[in-house]
């Protein structure tokens, strides 16, 4: 059977009240009682006879509630445009399951799942993501965009840590500056350091 989705000319993830206009429409355009007299009448029947399996099958599918079955007519761009919007509209725990149900991790997948991670805040993971992509479509300046932008704050980063490691800090250097607060609270009427 043919793409149901594609029969009725609307997206994997449509709603029922979609999905029923645009069934109405096409009915009324292919309904066999407007074609008597064409010559190409054969062909607006079986059009007509397509049409009404395409609604049957995914009204069938709206009333179990079954996504796997939809999933199985999804295009991976269609689906990725879906992962999109979820993620651009926060709702992120949605938009990884929709992704993590695709088989093949192609560049746009690698970018989204670095989207999601980005998101949740696990950076490192996100960069592994964005790199993979960037380098299974390297003229893609969206995918390069997002690893070069966490790669160097991740860089920064490190560089930054690296200086504090660096520094030489002595307990005397502490022992200092904490009697000098302790100075300061007290000349404003505090105690920071009870013992002396």
């Amino acid at each position: 059977m043919k793409n149901p989705y594609a029969v009725l000319g609307i997206s994997p993830g449509a709603g029922l009240d979609e999905v029923r206009k645009a069934y109405r429409e096409l009915a009324k355009k292919y309904h066999p009682d407007k074609h008597t007299d064409n010559p190409l009448s054969g062909l607006a029947e079986e059009k007509f006879k397509e049409i009404n399996e395409a609604y049957e099958t995914i009204l069938k599918e709206h009333e179990t509630g079954s996504s796997r079955s939809r999933s199985r007519y999804q295009e991976p761009g269609g689906l990725f445009t879906r992962v999109r919007t979820l993620i651009n509209g926060g709702r992120f725990t949605e938009a990884e399951h929709l992704l993590d149900s695709v088989a093949e991790h192609n560049a746009e997948w690698n970018f989204l799942k670095g989207m999601i991670f980005l998101q949740k805040g696990w950076r490192m993971q996100a960069l592994q993501h964005f790199q993979k992509a960037a380098e299974q479509d390297s003229g893609n300046p969206e995918y390069r965009a997002a690893f070069e932008r966490i790669s160097g704050q991740s860089r920064a980063y490190r560089d930054m840590s690296s200086q504090y490691r660096r520094a030489q800090v002595s307990p005397c250097d502490c022992c200092a500056g904490l009697i000098c607060a302790d100075c300061c609270c007290e000349c404003c009427g505090g105690d920071f350091i009870a013992c002396c």
